[in-house]
């Protein structure tokens, strides 16, 4: 590595750099092992630490993953699974499977989830105002769940309904007692979802997202706020997906109104 004039890197950025577009530019294939620090110390004429900072920046970005006692390898992409628009039309009902469980099987795995908790709670301010509900009450049951993909932790899943909608009905249960889940139920109550309102931001995660989902280094979350509007054009369900963004990805085809 030979210094340019008016470089003010840091050597560790400057070797991230390289390896970095090394990396993107196929020299390295997913899930190749990279040489030690040793060895790149040697090469680059650095100490040991500075190459590890190098693989640190790297892995902050998403492009190598550390294997205590291996070593250092360059991620590997992963198919993703798909969360799009068409993802709660009735066309999928014949296959007695949800969505999320449809495109897991696209990919070869198996989709199954896990329940957080479920209970009745007051909303904020925000929450109230978008479902239509009192602020100052108990005024909705919250659902949550972590959906997994085989072994991986894909969503973490939150879910409010509004209790008048959902008291003395199977959403209490871990297991809901329909073959459609949870719409299944709210159309017996007279909500058919007839559009979607979907707000997708993209941010890094919370401690607690990260213990969660499991989640490598350096990889963001999808953030997806859903909401169900019924017949009537009134919302009457608000999930919050927090998704890997390394495993999953948004896939929306709609008309331009």
């Amino acid at each position: 590595m030979t210094d340019q004039a008016g470089d003010s890197k840091p050597p560790s950025q400057r070797i991230a750099d390289e390896l970095r577009a090394a990396i993107q530019g196929g020299e390295y294939e997913p899930g190749e092992k990279l040489k030690s620090q040793r060895a790149f110390a040697e090469q680059y004429g650095v100490a040991r630490n500075t190459v590890d900072e190098a693989f640190k920046i790297l892995g902050r970005e998403g492009l190598v993953t550390s294997e205590w006692g291996r070593g250092v390898f360059v991620r590997e992409k992963q198919a993703l699974i798909r969360l799009g628009n068409d993802r709660y039309s009735p066309k999928y009902r014949e296959t007695g499977l949800s969505p999320f469980l449809i495109e897991c099987a696209k990919q070869g795995k198996t989709g199954r989830f896990e329940v957080l908790g479920i209970e009745r709670v007051k909303p904020d301010a925000e929450l109230a105002k978008q479902l239509k509900v009192p602020g100052k009450t108990k005024s909705v049951l919250r659902r949550e769940n972590v959906f997994y993909a085989d072994d991986d932790p894909v969503y973490r899943v939150t879910t409010w309904i509004p209790w008048s909608i959902a008291e003395g009905t199977g959403l209490l249960q871990e297991e809901v007692p329909h073959q459609y889940g949870i719409h299944g139920i709210l159309e017996e109550k007279g909500h058919v979802m007839t559009r979607i309102n979907d707000e997708i931001t993209a941010r890094m995660p919370t401690p607690e997202e990260v213990r969660y989902l499991s989640l490598p280094s350096g990889v963001p979350v999808i953030e997806v706020a859903h909401t169900s509007l019924d017949q009537d054009g009134e919302p009457y369900e608000l999930t919050k997906f927090v998704m890997r963004a390394d495993m999953n990805g948004l896939n929306y085809n709609v008309p331009v109104e």
